[in-house]
């Protein structure tokens, strides 16, 4: 029997690496790792994947572009549907809205917001034809309690929980599930540039940063057939943020 096909973006990323070595050693499926920028990480990552065991493979084009999308899910589909998709890739254009360019908002917002659109679509029917599927959005506790200098990011990843509650109602008889899972602060590259050791204990209560590998063991069981019943949801894992 041939494995199940997950597309998972920003595959490249901390997050989005634990989340490919979750799914395709944990759950042993076969990983489509995207990236945009960063090719030679992303198949560095299947490589390592491949010596562990696992199957793997990188695909890469501009979540911005939707013509790209279109051509490489053209790609992807002429091999197997997509069972399981990750959309975890994610960019930030932080300044507070008084001062935010109209590029910057536009951008955030066609990154994070509408390459979901452009994405999850055009796999919906083939997903469905299999009468299973999981789609995972990450999104960010920015989302649920918004963030200074982050109008664009917060309304980005908002706008994914109500396309995911709404998705998840019209997928359910088809036995696709649907949740959002919103990350607090984990550590990154990218969060150890806007946070200190000590701004991590003052604002979590478990005073420490979650690990990359804590936020894929989540997705993992969402995208698993024990979380079958599961969907429609928005799942935080902060430390005790909220």
């Amino acid at each position: 029997m041939s494995k199940k096909h997950a597309l998972i973006t920003g595959g490249s990323g901390d997050i989005g690496q634990a989340i490919a070595q979750a799914l395709a050693l944990t759950n042993n499926y076969h990983v489509i790792i995207h990236t945009y920028q960063n090719l030679t990480k992303a198949e560095e990552l299947v490589a390592t994947i491949q010596q562990q065991g696992g199957s793997a493979q990188v695909c890469q084009f501009d979540l911005a572009n939707p013509e790209q999308i279109q051509i490489a899910l053209q790609k992807l589909l002429a091999q197997a549907p997509i069972q399981i998709l990750i959309n975890n890739a994610g960019i930030h254009a932080d300044a507070p809205l008084a001062g935010m360019s109209p590029e910057n908002w536009h951008q955030v917002i066609e990154v994070n917001l509408n390459s979901f659109y452009h994405l999850t679509q055009p796999l919906l029917l083939p997903m469905m034809a299999t009468r299973w599927g999981r789609i995972i959005n990450i999104s960010s506790i920015a989302a649920i309690t918004g963030n200074r200098g982050q109008a664009n990011y917060s309304a980005a990843k908002a706008g994914l929980h109500g396309a995911s509650k709404t998705l998840a109602i019209e997928l359910a008889s088809r036995n696709i599930t649907v949740n959002v899972v919103a990350p607090g602060i984990i550590d990154t590259k990218m969060s150890k540039a806007q946070f200190s050791i000590e701004q991590i204990k003052a604002l979590v209560p478990m005073q420490r940063a979650g690990r990359p590998e804590e936020v894929a063991a989540l997705v993992s069981f969402l995208a698993s057939d024990k979380a079958s019943y599961i969907s429609g949801q928005i799942i935080s894992i902060n430390g005790a943020m909220f």
